[in-house]
């Protein structure tokens, strides 16, 4: 498959659950909505699953021993949480996204309703968009070649936040593909061009890690913890350094 496929679904998505919000207005009810994100929060629970069993990978296994993968998983997973947590990375893009809103505010001020209603909906969309885990991991995915699942998880998702955003804020919520274009498009060529030098020990040990950080956004989605999942983002790239500690070591 084409590298960025994931991203032009997500992006259609988009568009077209976009189309339909805004179609439907508020005659959507919100249990429907609850719902089908319920059901989404456990595929992505089964898809992070699915891809934390690289940690049984053989290049994995080969490079760090038999025994040391799940330590590597773990110890990315802890190193990247004190490192996130330390700089809160959850809090900063809540931050910084809190001051991309008041900015655009200002900028349509309040002489024009209609105008401030269409930038609330392109704000809200784009942070919802972009700044989740899933636009990362999916589209370093696509890149390294390992499929778009990750992203075809977040295509859905993204959709049904699309009808549900545009029903109530309007057609400023199909603006906001276009940073969901810039942002997993230059991470999707960012993995097709560390796919032709990182070793499938490091990519393996990346997979499972960020299985695990997939599993976390299951647990949001189904509010059962909110795992902050942005301050565990680190470990992805502790896990390969970890790695290339250990095979050095043996």
């Amino acid at each position: 498959m084409v590298a960025g496929t994931g991203t032009l679904l997500n992006v259609t998505t988009i568009l077209v659950g976009t189309a339909a919000g805004a179609a439907l207005g508020d005659r959507l009810p919100r249990r429907t909505r609850d719902v089908v994100t319920d059901g989404l929060g456990l595929v992505t629970i089964l898809l992070g699953g699915l891809n934390a069993v690289a940690v049984r990978d053989e290049a994995l296994r080969a490079d760090v021993g038999g025994s040391a993968p799940l330590l590597v998983v773990l110890g990315a997973v802890l190193l990247g949480g004190v490192v996130g947590s330390l700089l809160d990375l959850e809090g900063r893009l809540a931050g910084a996204g809190e001051r991309l809103r008041r900015t655009l505010h200002r900028l349509a001020g309040h002489a024009d309703p209609s105008r401030e209603r269409f930038v609330e909906g392109f704000v809200t969309a784009s942070l919802v968009y972009c700044i989740g885990p899933l636009a990362i991991l999916g589209a370093l995915d696509d890149g390294l070649g390992r499929g778009i699942s990750s992203l075809a998880v977040k295509s859905s998702l993204d959709g049904v936040a699309s009808v549900a955003f545009a029903a109530s804020l309007g057609w400023g919520v199909a603006c906001a593909a276009l940073p969901v274009l810039l942002l997993q498009g230059g991470v999707t060529a960012l993995g097709a061009t560390l796919g032709d030098v990182v070793p499938g020990s490091d990519i393996s040990a990346m997979t499972a890690t960020g299985g695990l950080l997939l599993v976390g956004v299951g647990l949001r989605l189904l509010r059962v913890r909110d795992v902050p999942v942005a301050d565990l983002l680190p470990a992805l790239v502790v896990a390969p350094v970890l790695v290339e500690v250990v095979a050095a070591l043996r």
